[in-house]
């Protein structure tokens, strides 16, 4: 999800400016070191400061460490009611970002439900921040229910979600992304593999510094949908491209890469 500057603290100088570019740049233990340095440099009540421990959260998770991440989360919770209050959409950012790493431990129902309480909370509020903050939070609920195996639930989540949003960007790739994964859940494959080529399109289009926290999920959509129609020797190039772009990107523990070598021993074991 692209970062937010906040409107209230200091006006001049960006603490976590460093560590937000190399999370950009995909650099993600740097960026981890650099925003918990940066959170531990200031005072409690300064507005940068639970800001680091996002961007601690959202570079340990990309590593593969999510009960670290969520850890970092639960401590920044609190730092963000505080500084910015419960309704403000910097809190709801965060408390969006953190339910990626409940379903990344396998608590759909947790996240499920807290993707639920930011999406009421951010269509209750106004601004462009909360638009993306309603979409953002969507997106966590299409993951849940596909893991939960409720694929056509996912699936009109998705597309409501894509209908509201105005212009192509990194929220209507990773929304295409979970639509995919509900329509290969569905046995729909030939779907899913036409929502991947959008997603793919629409990768290749961001920006650099938005295309790296998706890195391997158009393969890994592409290769599940041929694997689903039995063309697996195709399937296991997609498979293969995705598992060694996500080992090198995000480690061998991180969701994704983990996927991906699962849909390899599937293939492998058919």
């Amino acid at each position: 999800m692209k970062f937010f500057r906040p409107r209230a603290g200091r006006t001049t100088g960006f603490p976590v400016s460093r560590a937000k570019s190399l999370y950009e740049a995909g650099r993600y233990a740097e960026a981890e070191a650099e925003a918990r340095a940066v959170a531990r440099s200031l005072p409690r009540d300064d507005v940068y400061a639970p800001l680091a421990l996002s961007i601690a959260g959202l570079a340990t998770g990309a590593q593969g460490r999510h009960a670290e991440a969520l850890a970092t989360y639960d401590e920044a919770l609190p730092a963000f009611g505080r500084v910015f209050g419960g309704d403000h959409w910097q809190t709801l950012k965060l408390r969006s970002d953190r339910t990626q790493q409940l379903t990344a431990l396998g608590r759909h129902a947790e996240c499920e439900a807290e993707g639920t309480a930011v999406v009421q909370a951010a269509t209750r509020g106004t601004g462009p921040e909360m638009q993306v903050i309603a979409a953002a939070a969507r997106n966590g609920l299409v993951f849940a229910l596909n893991a939960q195996g409720r694929h056509p639930e996912a699936e009109a989540i998705a597309r409501e979600a894509l209908a509201a949003l105005r212009e192509p960007d990194r929220l209507s790739l990773v929304l295409r992304l979970g639509l995919a994964r509900s329509l290969n859940g569905q046995a729909r494959h030939e779907e899913a593999l036409g929502e991947a080529a959008r997603a793919d399109e629409l990768h290749r289009g961001l920006p650099e510094e938005e295309r790296h926290a998706e890195t391997g999920a158009v393969e890994l959509a592409v290769a599940t949908a041929l694997v689903g129609l039995r063309r697996n020797t195709e399937a296991r190039l997609q498979a293969t491209a995705a598992h060694d772009a996500c080992l090198a990107s995000f480690g061998p523990d991180h969701r994704r890469t983990i996927e991906a070598r699962d849909l390899l021993d599937r293939i492998d074991g058919a």
